[in-house]
């Protein structure tokens, strides 16, 4: 009989996230926002066992988009996972515009080590088959759903920014899923 996986740190973490996004909707979505953090980490899954990595996952937008703190995240679950919810976290200066808070967390993944990138693949493709998906139902109506002052020329700029910060992953199905699915809405 086959040992049964340790999970205990993952598991922690998944209850925090949980926690932390209770009650809260994925934008223009209807369903819960956990559902993409679930999906970054499946994704994750995909390219890693790291129980570390994956609890960055589950956990990469709780300082963005909560009231967790980065602090707090050090404190639950150490230095590295904390580094790699960082990696992942914009700006949060109010001084900044959209496109600087964004050229900035594409530098900071562009010189990431690849522990943060692959957890960062991980939330941009399920960013991306979300996008892609509302893409083919709503059309160009998808696009005013960003925060991009621009629309789908912002969107289109970060994302083709992010698949070259990430490029360093594009042996990977799903880097390579990503960049299809960029060619595939923005042409």
């Amino acid at each position: 009989m086959n040992n049964p996986l340790e999970t205990s740190f993952f598991d922690k973490a998944a209850k925090f996230a949980i926690e932390a996004h209770s009650g809260t909707e994925r934008r223009c979505k209807g369903y819960p926002y956990i559902i993409h953090p679930m999906e970054a980490v499946a994704i994750v899954a995909t390219m890693t066992n790291d129980q570390e990595m994956l609890a960055a996952a589950i956990l990469h937008d709780v300082v963005e988009d909560t009231d967790v703190t980065l602090e707090q995240i050090r404190d639950e679950f150490g230095d590295r996972v904390a580094t790699l919810v960082q990696h992942e976290t914009a700006p949060d200066d109010e001084n900044l515009t959209w496109r600087e808070k964004k050229s900035i967390q594409v530098e900071q993944l562009a010189a990431a080590p690849i522990d943060s990138k692959i957890v960062a693949l991980g939330d941009k493709l399920s960013n991306m088959q979300g996008i892609a998906l509302d893409y083919r139902q709503v059309g160009d109506a998808v696009w005013s759903r960003f925060h991009a002052p621009n629309g789908k020329p912002d969107v289109e700029w970060y994302y083709r920014s992010l698949a070259k910060a990430l490029s360093e992953l594009s042996e990977l199905a799903a880097y390579q899923g990503f960049v299809k699915l960029l060619g595939e809405t923005f042409g």
